[in-house]
């Protein structure tokens, strides 16, 4: 394991070194834990810019995978009921002509995570080492011994070091490691629930809503919030900062996309719809014209369709008269 995390650890290091010597350059305390804090969200900012193209094909991916609900259940429809090897490799390989086609790929929505994953271990590692690494004098990969040393001395509020965690909370305040790491952890637990819920709220189609894969990814929706919040306890305070950090990303980024390029069908492009006929705009992907065209063809149909009130013999008279 050490040998894989390696280069991500290296990248780790020489990121925080990076940051923290822009920051020192700039007249900051070097062993202040505020600049380390700085140093993490920078690690964080970066990785999360780096896997926006990931972002963006896993909003293609889950969009391409609504789409071909409607094939999939005539698919699953097909061999209801048929269990043999020969129809269960059948309806396999018509599922993968559905994904090849629509360039869906169910894996796509856990690709920006599971990017993710190796810089979270590796700062783990790094932060878990810094301890042993201060107390012997040496480095971690990029950070010499000055810098290891002072991330070691370096508290928030002057109290909790950035590697303590609930279970070791070193040797700072342990009441106040124990209540800034259960308020990250809550907070990363939320928005991770957040950034989820509204994804599936907002921006699936109703047709969507009534698939097996939503119903799967609801499961979801709530299982990997308590996975995290029982599994916080053992991250360091600088882990649980990276992954809040990154968490809120994912809820402004989402919240963007989501605003201004929903899912075709979904609340979201209602909204978009609703927003843009306020300002005297088309639909979203039809042209000012064929806006325009449509309008007129629905107030043609409208006036035909009027019925003509009949007119009764006494009043035609009257009307005459």
């Amino acid at each position: 394991m050490d040998v894989i995390l390696w280069p991500f650890k290296w990248i780790v290091s020489a990121i925080l070194w990076a940051f923290h010597s822009v920051f020192t350059a700039l007249g900051m305390d070097p062993a202040s834990g505020l600049t380390w804090v700085l140093a993490i969200i920078g690690l964080t900012l970066v990785m999360r810019t780096v896997t926006i193209p990931l972002f963006v094909k896993q909003i293609k991916s889950m969009r391409g995978m609504q789409e071909l609900q409607p094939e999939m259940a005539k698919l699953q429809a097909k061999y209801k009921g048929k269990k043999d090897q020969l129809s269960r490799q059948a309806m396999a390989q018509e599922q993968m002509e559905l994904y090849r086609r629509t360039g869906a790929n169910p894996l796509a929505s856990c690709l920006p995570i599971l990017v993710q994953m190796p810089i979270f271990f590796g700062l783990f590692d790094v932060l878990r080492n810094v301890p042993n690494a201060a107390g012997r004098g040496e480095g971690i990969l990029v950070l010499t011994p000055e810098l290891v040393k002072q991330f070691n001395s370096s508290y928030i509020f002057n109290q909790v070091p950035l590697f303590s965690t609930m279970l070791k909370p070193g040797d700072g305040n342990h009441a106040m490691t124990v209540a800034v790491a259960a308020l990250l952890v809550i907070l990363m637990s939320a928005s991770m629930f957040y950034s989820q819920k509204q994804l599936g709220a907002k921006n699936m189609s109703d047709a969507a809503k009534e698939s097996p894969i939503y119903r799967q990814q609801q499961i979801m929706l709530y299982l990997f919030p308590i996975i995290f919040l029982i599994s916080g306890i053992n991250f360091p305070i600088g882990v649980l900062i990276y992954w809040t950090i990154s968490n809120f990303w994912s809820v402004g980024q989402q919240y963007w996309v989501i605003r201004n390029n929903p899912t075709p069908g979904s609340q979201a492009e209602r909204e978009l719809n609703e927003r843009r006929a306020a300002k005297g705009l088309p639909p979203v992907g039809k042209t000012k014209e064929q806006h325009e065209a449509e309008q007129e063809a629905m107030r043609e149909r409208a006036n035909r369709g009027q019925r003509v009130q009949p007119v009764g013999k006494k009043r035609s008279k009257k009307k005459n008269k």
